[in-house]
C-alpha cells in the first residue's frame, strides 16, 4: 500500500521551511502553459494561503481557454504585483529557460529572490536545498499534493478549489489516468484529491472530451497531412502558422494534436512539427520499450520524458523536419537513444 504520509516526507526540508518562513511567494508556471503547471502554480498559491503565506502566481503567457472553468483560475497573471517577494518557486519548469521571457523582464527579482523548483522532468538538472524534482512523478501537481500534506495543509482548502486545480494537472499529465507514468501513488494522491471535492468526471470530460469547433477544424487539416515512414514505424505531421487563421484556431488549440499521432498503430515514434517562423517547435511521443524521447529531444536542445518530450529547433519547418527526421532514422537504424 502507498502510504502518502511517507511519501510526503520525501519534500525537502529546506524547500517546506522557506515556504513556511515566507513572507509572500511567487508561483511561477512556465510559458505556453499546460494543466500540469497552471495546477501546481495556483496549487502553490492556495496551500501557501492556507498557512498565512501571501501568494501570487504567474506565467509568460495568458491562461489558455481550456482551463478558463477551474475555480480561481483567473489567480493566475501574466505579470508579477511587484509586492516585495521572499520566494520564487518554479513548478514544472524543466529548465530555468523555460520561464520564457518573464526571467528577462524581471531579471532583478529571479537574481536576488530564493529560488525554489518543484518539477517531474528527468532532464531537469538543477539541484540544491530547495530543489525538488521526481521524475517518478506523473505530474508536477502530484508533488504539490504531497506537499500540501507535508505542511499540514487540507486538501479541502479554498473550497475545493486546491484539490481541484491539483487533480486538473495530474488528469492532463496522465491522459485521465491512460498515460504509463501513472503509478501507483499517482492513483492514490488522486483518490485523496477526489475524497477533497475534486470533480474527476467533470475535469476529464472538459479537459478530453469538449473541444470547440475551430479545434476541431484545426485538428482535421493537420490529421490530413500526416505522413509515415518506415515501414509505419514513425509518424508525423505539420502545424503550419497559416492553419490557426484558415481554422479560426489560436495557439493553445493545438494541444492535444501530438497525442492523436501518437495513437497509431504501428508508429513507435510520433512527432509533431510547429511552424515558428525561422524556429519550428517539435512534441515527441513514443511507445514504451521503444526510443528515448528525451533523448532524440535532446539533439536539439529539448528535453522532457522518457515517453514525451519536446525542442525547439533553431530552423525553418522544413529544414527543420530534415534534420529531426534524419535524426529519428539514424537512432531506429541502431544510433544511441
Amino acid at each position: 500500500m502507498v502510504d502518502l504520509e511517507r511519501e510526503a516526507a520525501a519534500a525537502p526540508a529546506g524547500l517546506v521551511e522557506a515556504i513556511r518562513g515566507a513572507g509572500r511567494i511567487l508561483a511561477v508556471s512556465h510559458e505556453q502553459p499546460d494543466g500540469d503547471t497552471l495546477g501546481a502554480a495556483l496549487g502553490m498559491v492556495l496551500l501557501a494561503e492556507a498557512l498565512g503565506v501571501e501568494a501570487e502566481a504567474v506565467c509568460a503567457d495568458p491562461v489558455p481557454g481550456l482551463y478558463r472553468f477551474l475555480p480561481q483560475i483567473d489567480r493566475i497573471r501574466t505579470e508579477p504585483t511587484g509586492a516585495p517577494v521572499d520566494l520564487v518557486i518554479l513548478l514544472d519548469c524543466g529548465a530555468l529557460d523555460r520561464v520564457g521571457p518573464l526571467r528577462e523582464r524581471h531579471g532583478e527579482l529571479f537574481r536576488t529572490t530564493p529560488l525554489a523548483v518543484i518539477d517531474h522532468h528527468a532532464t531537469n538538472g538543477l539541484s540544491g536545498p530547495l530543489v525538488w524534482v521526481d521524475p517518478a512523478a506523473a505530474a508536477t501537481c502530484e508533488l504539490v499534493t504531497l506537499l500540501a500534506l507535508r505542511l499540514g495543509v487540507s486538501l479541502t482548502a479554498a473550497d475545493g478549489a486546491l484539490a481541484t486545480a491539483l487533480l486538473a494537472g495530474i488528469v492532463m499529465d496522465t491522459a485521465t489516468f491512460a498515460h504509463p507514468n501513472t503509478t501507483p501513488r499517482t492513483l492514490v494522491v488522486a483518490a485523496a484529491l477526489v475524497a477533497a471535492g475534486a470533480p474527476l468526471a467533470e475535469l476529464s470530460r472538459r479537459l478530453y472530451r469538449t473541444k470547440p469547433d475551430a479545434q476541431l477544424r484545426l485538428f482535421g487539416r493537420v490529421l490530413d497531412r500526416l505522413e509515415t515512414a518506415h515501414d509505419g514505424r514513425v509518424i508525423w505531421s505539420t502545424l503550419r502558422a497559416d492553419d490557426l487563421a484558415a481554422t479560426g484556431a489560436n495557439p493553445a488549440h493545438s494541444e492535444g494534436l501530438i497525442d492523436l499521432l501518437a495513437q497509431s498503430e504501428t508508429a513507435e515514434v510520433a512527432i509533431l512539427f510547429k511552424e515558428q517562423g525561422a524556429t519550428t517547435r517539435i512534441s515527441i511521443r513514443t511507445k514504451p520499450n521503444g526510443v528515448d524521447a528525451t533523448a532524440l529531444a535532446g539533439r536539439f536542445g529539448g528535453g522532457g520524458h522518457l515517453r514525451a518530450a519536446g525542442a525547439t529547433v533553431p530552423a525553418p519547418l522544413e529544414e527543420a523536419r530534415q534534420l529531426v527526421l534524419a535524426e529519428v532514422e539514424r537512432i531506429l537504424q541502431g544510433g544511441d537513444g
